[in-house]
């Protein structure tokens, strides 16, 4: 581009009044997601609201720029990181703002870029919350982000995704139009047009607006963890614990990721994270007792463990969380596992968006997970596929340092989330550097980057894709990693299509994501 031409789209995305950064060292670092770098980046614009989001699209849309969204910048799946030079991204993290609270109405309205820790901060002292209520990453990870994306986790095992708990947003499209979608209070009202926009990872639109159900916070909760021997076993009662309802969250790790768990996490941190835990508990008697017996506990009992899970329930009374506890005893009974101690799943929910430290492994490796989700009868064979893979490749993992794991949590009325993590040493991006925190970074050994051992992480992730996508599997963080459209018939295909011409004529929005 020509130096006149960048001033000039400079001056008119700073006329729109947003905040519009194009200094080296920005552009640098949101060109980063966590896994790779996309292409170079024209400018980063920074809404104050829908307006400024609206006329600053619309702004750079007329000079011929593609526009991307981004949310909290937690994608590994190159959601926001165009291929193409040039882009114009939108850190939507600087519309925070909650709207409306409505008690009576039982919904939520909050600007896209609200964290998931904020909103849940928010409802907690009015003892309410949205079904799905925050992924793993939640202390960064946006609102707007999770509805792009379909996030899950907390409240994933009953309530299913971000998705499903959204009714209504306000959506900026290429040309700047501001789109309502839905009713103020229904989902959905005719067909569903927010289902449009929600899951296409910014494709579609950038989210301005959300509005989501409320729930009553339950005040009981109970918590079971549980260790297997084999994997069938485990994916067995994984599955009837889901199909039975009696989780919110029930999840749980394979024995590689349950040793880099040990040695990634320590009682030290647990103990700070006492104090949550115990503010949960109904007197101050239970508190102390729920604290000692995490501190007794300790983390030993996982030493030796093959595949761990973890359950949690949640009720009005306390009878009732802790019979579903017993109901999902009785399952694991029956397919092998044995009960442990519950300081694991105590812990998570005691600081539910904990540091996003665990974006490095133990010994400063990076971090890439492949994630899919597959029905309860395809589970079994999808994760003997991927070990098989593992295994056919494990001399030259081993010859060059890298290392899986694989989580696996349930997802309400959709099936299995498998999640094989990839380990391998090499050098940190900017972002990763600006995420985990300066104390934990100070312990962990820094890695060169070495090609070599980049570009096979590169194949053994696009070939752990192509076995989910040869088990049927859908996915979450979509974006440009895994295979959407070729997963569709010819029909469907066309329609994705007609709607993104409908919406996005130019091709200017986020363009390459989903496919398109």
């Amino acid at each position: 581009m020509a130096t006149q031409q960048q001033a000039n789209l400079i001056d008119d995305l700073k006329a729109t009044g947003a905040e519009v950064l194009d200094d080296a060292a920005s552009l640098e670092l949101f060109a980063h997601d966590i896994y790779a770098r996309g292409s170079d980046l024209a400018a980063v614009v920074r809404p104050s609201d829908t307006a400024d989001l609206a006329d600053a699209v619309r702004a750079a849309t007329a000079h011929g720029h593609a526009v991307v969204p981004r949310g909290g910048g937690m994608s590994y799946t190159g959601g926001y990181t165009p291929t193409m030079a040039g882009a114009v991204l939108f850190d939507t993290a600087t519309m925070d703002r909650i709207l409306e609270i409505d008690e009576t109405n039982m919904t939520v309205t909050v600007e896209a870029g609200c964290t998931w820790a904020k909103l849940h901060e928010a409802l907690a002292p009015r003892n309410l919350r949205t079904p799905f209520w925050g992924t793993l990453s939640g202390l960064l990870a946006t609102v707007g982000g999770g509805m792009s994306q379909n996030g899950i986790f907390w409240g994933t095992g009953r309530y299913g995704t971000a998705a499903q708990s959204c009714i209504a947003m306000e959506v900026v499209l290429a040309d700047g139009t501001i789109l309502k979608t839905g009713s103020s209070h229904a989902r959905p009202y005719g067909p569903d047009l927010t289902g449009l926009f929600l899951a296409d990872t910014g494709a579609m639109a950038i989210k301005a607006t959300v509005t989501m159900r409320l729930i009553p916070e339950s005040p009981c909760n109970a918590f079971a963890s549980f260790t297997f021997d084999k994997h069938d076993g485990f994916l067995s009662a994984l599955s009837e614990i889901e199909r039975a309802g009696i989780a919110t969250e029930c999840f749980g790790f394979d024995p590689r990721l349950n040793s880099i768990r040990m040695q990634r996490d320590s009682l030290a941190s647990d103990a700070k994270q006492l104090l949550g835990m115990m503010k949960k508990q109904g007197s101050v008697l239970k508190a102390m007792k729920e604290g000692a017996k995490v501190v007794v506990a300790g983390r030993n009992f996982m030493d030796d463990a093959n595949f761990s899970m973890h359950v949690m329930a949640e009720a009005r009374i306390q009878e009732a969380a802790d019979a579903d506890i017993a109901a999902a005893r009785a399952i694991v009974q029956r397919c092998g596992g044995v009960e442990v101690e519950n300081t694991i799943p105590k812990i998570v929910r005691a600081n539910p968006f904990g540091p996003l430290n665990s974006m490095l492994g133990p010994k400063g490796e990076r971090w890439a997970p492949i994630h899919g989700l597959v029905s309860h009868r395809q589970a079994q064979a999808c994760y003997e596929a991927i070990e098989a893979l593992f295994a056919s490749h494990q001399d030259r993992m081993d010859e060059l340092g890298i290392h899986p794991g694989t989580l696996m949590a349930a997802v309400g009325g959709a099936g299995v989330v498998i999640e094989p993590c990839l380990y391998w040493p090499d050098a940190r991006n900017p972002l990763i550097d600006q995420t985990v925190e300066d104390a934990h970074l100070k312990k962990l050994p820094v890695h060169e980057h070495d090609p070599v051992v980049w570009q096979f992480v590169q194949d053994l992730k696009k070939a752990i894709v192509s076995l989910f996508f040869e088990h049927g599997a859908a996915h979450f963080q979509i974006a440009r990693t895994y295979m959407y459209r070729d997963s569709l018939d010819a029909g469907a295909d066309g329609l994705l299509q007609a709607v993104k011409s409908a919406v996005d004529p130019n091709g200017l929005m986020n363009p390459g994501s989903l496919g398109l």
